[in-house]
């Protein structure tokens, strides 16, 4: 790094899908040769990738930018937020520049206005893999944006657009390039996956001498031609979900869906303007699992939506004990600034959501211990994500990172992270495993 380059710090917020818009606009940085600090203090300004979906979340990019205000007076803000400028500035008035998700060419204006670029070629060097926030060992991997449907509780299509699906060769030259950099670990994200190519008909592509289609089963397809754990994200259960199935049963694509089914009462899911047909839902849930034996399902749920009745929290209880998912994320509902759901009649009043939410976390906590129990005695391969004096702590194929549970290895303190392990699982509570090293890279 030169000593005259420009310092620049930055603050990122938010999702995957946000925190892939980071690491594109950090490596823009390093190319262009500024550098990347870690402190308000050494920086020369600094960004602040914002996200705005709830009202948790902007109240924490807003603090985020105040701070950095705050601590060092020069402040470029971009993100979901973004969207929302008029909010910003009222708040902050001084920030230098604010733009929307994705819009990379904007933030790099910014900067170049705030501190004009002084790239040295010869030492201000990028990695092929770009500038990752992640560990070394995993990395998301963005295959479009924008989304297609207009859930009554989110705004995320007034913020990020229509989907926009980038071309197959892309993505699959993209993980090439990460594979080849260390990742051993891609984590497929967008708003929808399955519905990735929707917009582009599907179109074909040339990657290593064959032609591919700009579709989810065939990306996969692609994608376990790598050699790594591949694990999808944001999964809407279409049927051409089922296409994948034969990668997972045959250890080519991890064996792990996330899908965000929302609820389960069909009134409500179709308020939420959600897929409703539960019956069919629980069918296809039990065709996977007999087809792919180890299939880890996660999903999220809202609880106390407008409208919500206490026999369709009930039907909503009854589906997490029929279904018997793995993981599972839940939050009350909470309106966001304008979502179309803040129209709807009855809302649920807020003690009776925090009692419906702690409800619905108390069963399946239930169910999340009891499969993990079935682990117990079992051999497990397991990647490291990290080692302390305690042991290492690792994730098995049934773990995404931040979000799902840990496999902790109590004799595993000369593992390295980012190497893969083999375990027998001796102790299990409602999330995570114990477990003792058997074999290692």
């Amino acid at each position: 790094m030169s000593r005259s380059s420009p310092r620049v710090g930055f603050v990122s917020l938010g999702c995957p899908k946000a925190l892939v818009d980071s690491e594109r606009i950090l490596t823009q940085l390093k190319v262009e040769g500024y550098a990347i600090v870690p402190s308000y203090r050494d920086a020369d300004a600094v960004v602040v990738n914002t996200c705005g979906f709830i009202d948790a979340a902007v109240q924490e990019s807003l603090d985020a930018i105040g701070e950095a205000l705050h601590e060092n007076g020069k402040v470029i803000v971009t993100g979901c937020l973004g969207k929302r400028a008029d909010l910003i500035r009222e708040a902050y008035p001084d920030v230098l520049a604010i733009s929307g998700p994705q819009d990379y060419a904007s933030v790099m204006r910014a900067v170049h206005a705030a501190l004009p670029p002084k790239h040295d070629p010869f030492l201000d060097l990028v990695p092929p893999t770009g500038i990752k926030l992640t560990p070394k060992h995993y990395a998301y991997l963005k295959i479009s944006e924008g989304c297609n449907h207009r859930c009554s509780f989110c705004i995320i299509p007034s913020m990020r657009g229509d989907l926009v699906s980038r071309p197959v060769d892309a993505v699959l030259i993209e993980a090439e390039k990460l594979v080849a950099g260390g990742v051993r670990e891609l984590l497929v994200i967008s708003q929808d996956t399955s519905a990735y190519g929707v917009d582009l008909k599907y179109a074909s592509r040339e990657w290593r001498g064959r032609s591919w289609r700009t579709r989810m089963t065939e990306l996969c397809a692609g994608l376990a031609e790598l050699g790594v754990w591949t694990r999808l994200h944001y999964v809407y259960p279409y049927p051409h979900v089922d296409e994948v199935m034969p990668l997972m049963a045959a250890g080519r694509l991890l064996p792990y869906l996330d899908i965000p089914f929302q609820h389960a009462s069909p009134r409500i899911l179709k308020l939420m303007k959600r897929p409703g047909n539960i019956d069919k839902t629980l069918e296809r849930i039990g065709r996977w699992r007999k087809a792919v034996p180890e299939l880890t399902l996660r999903s999220t749920f809202i609880v106390g939506f407008p409208g919500e009745t206490d026999a369709e929290f009930e039907n909503l209880l009854d589906f997490l004990r029929e279904a018997r998912l793995d993981r599972v994320g839940a939050f009350a509902y909470s309106p966001v600034d304008g979502a179309k759901a803040n129209d709807l009649p009855d809302p649920v009043p807020e003690e009776l959501k925090e009692d419906r939410l702690e409800q619905f976390m108390a069963v399946q906590a239930e169910i999340s211990a009891a499969r993990l129990q079935r682990k117990i005695g079992r051999r497990l391969t397991v990647l490291v994500d990290r080692v302390d004096a305690d042991g290492a702590v690792a994730r098995s194929t049934a773990d995404a990172p931040e979000i799902d549970g840990v496999v902790r290895i109590r004799d595993g303190r000369r593992l390295q992270p980012g190497t893969f392990a083999e375990v027998i699982v001796e102790g299990a509570d409602a999330h995570d495993l114990e477990a003792r090293c058997v074999a290692a890279d």
